[in-house]
């Protein structure tokens, strides 16, 4: 038989400081069982709001749902999504994302995992940063 999650039947999570600037919201969306590594979540960014520098061991999928945002991925141009847009990031690839200054983004991300680890969290993004990525982004 299919499990179904009901949707408000996981309950939502603050993104810790340690890995994001400014307010973040986390629905975890589904868990694979072994031997399946696939996780997902929706997560909402308020204007301004974003993930510190990170990579994922086997990469990661940005479903942009709603707003709009910003990925930057190291010696690349920041670039702006949209709702519709589908990011990918490669596997260990240095980046971050989030929203616009303006405007809250939500994107689904999905990632799989690697010996139990779906990302490894580096430095925060500066607000100055931030503020070149945005000055910048095509």
């Amino acid at each position: 038989m299919h499990d179904i999650h009901r949707a408000g039947s996981r309950p939502s999570s603050a993104g810790p400081a340690d890995y994001f600037s400014g307010t973040v919201r986390i629905d975890p969306l589904f868990q694979s069982a072994e031997p399946a590594r696939a996780s997902g979540a929706s997560v909402t960014f308020e204007p301004g709001a974003r993930t510190a520098w990170h990579t994922h061991p086997l990469g990661q999928h940005l479903i942009v749902t709603s707003g709009c945002g910003i990925v930057k991925c190291e010696g690349e141009p920041a670039r702006i999504i949209r709702p519709g847009d589908v990011i990918q990031c490669p596997p260990n690839e240095k980046h971050w994302h989030g929203a616009m200054p303006g405007t809250a983004m939500t994107h689904i991300a999905i990632q799989e995992s690697l010996d139990g680890t779906p990302v490894h969290w580096l430095e925060k993004v500066t607000d100055e940063d931030y503020d070149a990525a945005v000055a910048s982004a095509e």
